[in-house]
């Protein structure tokens, strides 16, 4: 099972969110069923779900963390290997979006991920940015969301 986050990248209300991604995957997946986790690595959202997806990792078996890079830039050549350094990730993937310009990279680097997963567990609650119009391309895409937030 392939679950990808989608959330904004400022969060005003983080209270307990850790703990409702947690249980949301407890309610989706078993302790043997292989999980791979796409994260996008920006923003709040991001950082909880990472966390999130840390502490699964501590309890299932078979539990992987995937980067999912939208750029292959020198700057981001290097941010990637320290987050390969500190282990932060278990593996990183470059979507097939090399011809894509870079202002509209992490937008079709999110659509990649989104067409790649089985669930999408979102924090989205105003209908305006980058994680509204991802929330909008999985509902376009028929995937099972979990919204976090009361939107």
């Amino acid at each position: 099972m392939i679950i990808t986050f989608i959330g904004h990248s400022r969060l005003f209300s983080k209270d307990d969110l850790k703990e409702k991604i947690v249980e949301s995957v407890s309610r989706i997946a078993t302790k043997d069923e292989k999980i791979t986790f796409y994260c996008g690595g920006y923003g709040d959202f991001d950082r909880i779900a990472l966390t999130s997806c840390h502490y699964i990792k501590s309890k299932y078996k078979n539990v992987e963390i995937v980067y999912v890079t939208p750029y292959l830039t020198k700057p981001h050549q290097e941010k990637i290997n320290v987050l390969i350094g500190e282990r932060v990730y278990d593996s990183i993937i470059y979507p097939p979006i090399e011809s894509v310009p870079p202002k509209l990279a992490i937008i079709k680097r999110n659509e990649w991920m989104i067409d790649k997963s089985e669930i999408i567990i979102s924090f989205v609650e105003h209908s305006y940015g980058g994680a509204y119009r991802s929330f909008k391309y999985a509902k376009k895409r028929d995937k099972k969301i979990i919204n976090l937030a009361n939107f």
